[in-house]
């Protein structure tokens, strides 16, 4: 395959903050192509341009992240809009052989269609989520709008000449759903390659308390971090355990929200909520968790997720407690444990249970790390998104 000039288009997250992005990206540049990433100024990311590890960065404005309907639609507006103005950028400065589509949305494809009909610009649709499920489980009802992302779902994928998927449940969703055959679709995993695992813990994260339960991840309307403070109320002030400590890392449009209710139940003093941290940071805490949590709740959606947290604990080989989504269980294995129901309650005594064995602990983290690295690579990933530019360029 001959060195291309590929141009990756992200809205819910800027790189290198989007670790899937950003390792898709570096791979692409490692094979020797050209890249070019537009994503949006957000948490922290504000430079309009940069150019970071040899990729250049188009970031731009984009309204508050959704809450409600009009918010979601005011975001994807302000986010087309910026996107588009960007890859005109990109475009007048050396152009590009292939659109790199990474969903939610879905509307991504109207950025592409000039390009592809006028120019014969190749696209790539890499899934990340199903967004009309994603869509159902954030706003909680179909209708006029549902049909609209469903119908941008379909468009994506007729324009597209490969597709990615995360895992073989979305794969399967977008090939059926497309009616694409075996040889345009591929599977591009999202395991992490470049954590630093051999940070020293720090006691200090621990509060002086015995144990330390932690979180990562985006606190959003479909992220379940509500589970996860009531099921802290539960172990705290039901079961009466004082040796626990929570470690809640992240942001998102509810952390404001989860803020006060932690507050509400009384918690203050047993759940740290700092939100956006460094890389340092988040690799510490998650060096010192005894146990990390995926509190997303089992629904159409989550069922077709691999949570980049999931991954993140197996990499610093810490045992988990999670509810039972379906790619949940794919993903962890034998190295988590499974609440089966949505159950604030359930998901603390299973935290509990977990805490008092720690040889069930070590050998979880064991099963997990070496799943990680061997089945789960990123390196048999970056063979599939090699395989996907191959067949898109045919």
């Amino acid at each position: 395959m001959s060195i291309l000039r590929v141009l990756i288009i992200v809205e819910n997250l800027p790189v290198p903050l989007d670790r899937r992005v950003w390792q898709e990206a570096c791979a692409l540049r490692d094979m020797g192509h050209e890249v070019t990433v537009i994503c949006p100024q957000m948490r922290g990311y504000t430079e309009a341009e940069e150019v970071l590890e040899g990729i250049q960065i188009y970031r731009h404005w984009i309204s508050d992240e959704a809450r409600g309907i009009r918010g979601f639609i005011l975001e994807y507006a302000t986010a087309l809009w910026g996107e588009y103005c960007c890859a005109l950028k990109a475009w007048r400065r050396g152009g590009f052989d292939v659109i790199h589509l990474c969903n939610p949305p879905d509307l991504l494809f109207l950025v592409a269609l000039p390009f592809k009909l006028l120019a014969g610009v190749r696209v790539i649709y890499d899934v990340h989520d199903l967004w009309p499920e994603m869509f159902e489980a954030k706003f909680g009802k179909r209708g006029l709008l549902y049909r609209a992302v469903c119908w941008a779902e379909r468009c994506t994928l007729a324009l597209a000449d490969a597709v990615m998927a995360t895992n073989q449940s979305v794969l399967a969703a977008v090939k059926k759903r497309g009616q694409k055959s075996d040889d345009e679709v591929f599977i591009v995993r999202t395991a992490p390659n470049t954590l630093r695992t051999g940070i020293p813990a720090d006691a200090d994260f621990k509060n002086g308390r015995r144990f330390l339960v932690g979180y990562i991840g985006v606190m959003g309307s479909a992220d379940g971090v509500e589970y996860l403070l009531q099921a802290a109320r539960h172990i705290v002030l039901v079961r009466g355990r004082q040796d626990v400590q929570f470690l809640l890392m992240g942001s998102g449009p509810e952390h404001a929200t989860l803020l006060r209710l932690r507050d509400e139940l009384g918690l203050r003093e047993h759940v740290a909520m700092p939100g956006r941290v460094s890389n340092e940071f988040l690799f510490t805490g998650l060096k010192t968790m005894d146990v990390g949590v995926a509190c997303d709740p089992i629904n159409e959606y989550n069922d077709h997720c691999t949570m980049n947290k999931t991954l993140e604990y197996m990499a610093f080989s810490k045992a988990q407690v999670m509810f039972g989504t379906r790619e949940g269980r794919f993903s962890a294995g034998d190295a988590a444990l499974y609440v089966m129901e949505n159950s604030a309650e359930k998901l603390g005594d299973a935290i509990l249970e977990l805490l008092d064995d720690e040889p069930r602990r070590a050998e979880m983290g064991r099963i997990g790390h070496e799943r990680l690295t061997t089945e789960l690579s990123w390196e048999r990933s970056v063979a599939e998104l090699r395989r996907a530019y191959a067949y898109a360029m045919k």
